[in-house]
């Protein structure tokens, strides 16, 4: 099958499913949907597999490091949740 003749049963351009084979534009969740509907497959698949590759592509390019926001503290413990002390909010008082 051409990228052509994939690209109007997918309801996309030519030039839009160009890129995304050329690897110049990723595979959006609309188009996840579109793919998992043509190959009966499932939209995470297609997800999880744009994500891997742009956290590969990501870690392929020089970058700072950034170092633990924590490192050496112990990390501060969750506020406990907080309860209206028995008051009932304006909102649950009316009828």
């Amino acid at each position: 099958m051409s990228v052509t003749d994939t690209a109007k049963h997918l309801g996309v351009t030519r030039v839009a499913l160009s890129r995304i084979l050329n690897g110049s534009a990723g595979i959006s969740a609309d188009m996840a949907l579109k793919l998992s509907d043509a190959l009966g497959t499932s939209p995470e698949l297609w997800i999880g597999m744009q994500t891997q590759f742009d956290l590969w592509r990501a870690s392929q390019r020089q970058h700072k490091r950034v170092t633990r926001i924590f490192a050496g503290v112990a990390r501060p413990r969750p506020a406990a949740s907080r309860s209206s002390g028995g008051r009932r909010s304006r909102a649950a008082g009316r009828s």
